[in-house]
């Protein structure tokens, strides 16, 4: 069975320590082994809400994409997301699929690559870190080549301390 290179994005402003360490806990026993960014405290984006902590995180898998979607959105269920929630809403838990190998375009209801990865600070400076030499698909620029045109000013981020499992993923910067 092929595997698959897949980027997400995890966030939280919910009890964002907790949710943040239950959501990697929940992936790892999933994936295995994950490469994770440093994590980062970023203001809600399109609604009023807490701030969020976020972060990237690569894993390598064999799940098709809509078997690695469903799995995702049970692990949000499994942690307090309403199945119904909206898009521009507090959340404990948010996984999203940012790439899927290097594929474009709505694919079972997945948009590839995801459009806040040009969007939005929380979702490119942490993939650009994570994976600086990666190629965004659409792009064909590399994420630290994205990140370093990307309006830093508009959407300011701030590298928290965290830990997961005895590790320090991330330290102030």
């Amino acid at each position: 069975m092929s595997q698959s290179r897949v980027f997400l994005g995890i966030g939280s402003n919910i009890e964002r320590e907790r949710y943040i360490t239950a959501g990697l806990d929940a992936v790892h026993e999933l994936f295995g082994e994950l490469s994770l960014s440093s994590v980062y405290d970023s203001a809600a984006v399109g609604f009023e809400g807490k701030p969020f902590l976020n972060l990237a995180a690569c894993v390598v898998t064999a799940l098709s994409l809509p078997e690695l979607a469903l799995a995702l959105r049970h692990i949000e269920r499994m942690h307090g997301r309403p199945e119904n929630a909206s898009r521009f809403s507090s959340r404990q838990l948010d996984i999203d699929i940012l790439t899927y190998n290097d594929e474009i375009g709505i694919i079972s209801g997945v948009e590839l690559p995801r459009g806040e990865i040009l969007e939005n600070a929380f979702v490119l400076r942490p993939l650009a870190e994570l994976a600086p030499e990666a190629v965004h698909p659409v792009q064909r620029r590399s994420y630290a080549e994205l990140w370093e045109e990307f309006d830093q000013t508009s959407q300011p981020l701030e590298k928290v301390q965290f830990s997961w499992r005895g590790r320090v993923i991330s330290l102030p910067a």
